[in-house]
């Protein structure tokens, strides 16, 4: 049997864990004073998924460093510094995640094989692909409301791609709260506030800032949530009032919450699909074509064919990755990618 390797680093209080142990990994590293190895699996389990569906044999992987801020700067350099052979043979790609500004991991990005695209187009595919997937759930986005929870640095471009398909943004949550409009936000205003603020942004939208967790009770067509694993539990998700859940980031639904859900009709995407813009960049099936037009066909095909699953979408799209990662493993990871 092989399975989860976490590895743990010698010169700084760091670690490394690998879905599956014999296989490249791709994945985040963080920084905070303590990053739990539970939820470091978890995020590379739903990255292992992602691989498989779109039928690359490569798993997920996360990174932890164990710093505060102010030891942080040391902290990341000796990772980088210890992990630069692994990133130099393919075994270990990794990108700044949390806790960790991306020039921070220069030299490693040096040494990283991926396109160029994939760095500089990463965030704009990663919109792409969560505005697709909304548009395939649905139907039609025409007229749809949507709300944006976990509004950060990607949410800008996410807005603008669900507006281009005709979507209203009726409510959008940073961690300084959130905001709401029924006839909806001006989506150049909203990223002109980000630029200007950060997640302080809500406060500069002339409307009323309620607690972050406010945006739960906008009754919505479309609910995009993604600030933290499993921020979509049981108890929120028997309040809402939404005909989709699309992930905006991993895990952000329990697996109580995806069971009140589907009870109640509504389907929730896989993160695994709808954040997988970036992929067709990193690891193109054709370097010359267009990461965006490649990542549009491939997400909204894998929603479509998952999404009058009888056990629900999500669970629908586990099976399918399973099902490839069963034709080159022995035995499949333990456990879904759920929160």
């Amino acid at each position: 049997m092989l399975g989860v390797q976490m590895q743990k680093l010698t010169t700084t209080d760091a670690f490394i864990v690998f879905d599956l142990d014999d296989a490249p990994g791709a994945g985040v590293v963080r920084a905070a004073p303590k990053i739990l190895v539970d939820g470091a699996t978890a995020l590379a389990r739903t990255l292992t998924y992602r691989f498989a569906t779109f039928e690359r044999r490569v798993g997920g992987a996360s990174a932890g460093i164990n710093a505060k801020p102010d030891a942080r700067v040391e902290a990341v350099t000796a990772f980088s510094s210890e992990v630069a052979p692994l990133v130099g043979e393919g075994r270990f790609l990794v990108e700044a995640g949390r806790g960790i500004e991306a020039d921070a991991l220069a030299d490693l990005r040096a040494a990283d094989p991926r396109p160029e695209a994939y760095w500089t187009r990463h965030d704009e595919l990663t919109a792409l692909g969560i505005a697709v997937s909304a548009e395939v759930a649905l139907g039609d986005l025409s007229g749809r409301a949507v709300a944006i929870e976990g509004f950060d640095a990607v949410g800008p471009l996410v807005a603008a791609e669900l507006a281009a398909r005709g979507a209203k943004v009726t409510a959008v949550a940073t961690a300084e709260g959130s905001v709401a409009d029924p006839a909806g936000l001006d989506v150049a205003a909203l990223a002109l506030a980000w630029a200007g603020h950060g997640p302080a942004c809500v406060g500069q939208l002339g409307a009323e800032v309620a607690p972050a967790g406010q945006v739960f009770a906008a009754p919505v067509d479309v609910l995009v949530a993604g600030s933290k694993p499993g921020v979509v539990d049981d108890a929120v998700a028997a309040g809402l009032e939404v005909r989709a859940v699309v992930p905006g980031g991993p895990v952000p639904v329990t697996a109580k919450a995806l069971a009140v859900l589907r009870r109640a009709g509504v389907p929730v995407l896989p993160d695994f699909v709808t954040t997988a813009g970036p992929l067709f960049a990193g690891w193109p099936d054709d370097p010359s074509a267009d990461p965006a037009a490649a990542a549009s066909e491939a997400i909204a095909a894998s929603v479509s064919e998952v999404l009058d699953h009888p056990d629900g979408p999500l669970l629908g799209a586990c099976y399918r990755a399973e099902a490839f990662l069963a034709g080159w493993r022995d035995q499949l990871p333990f456990g879904r990618p759920l929160a």
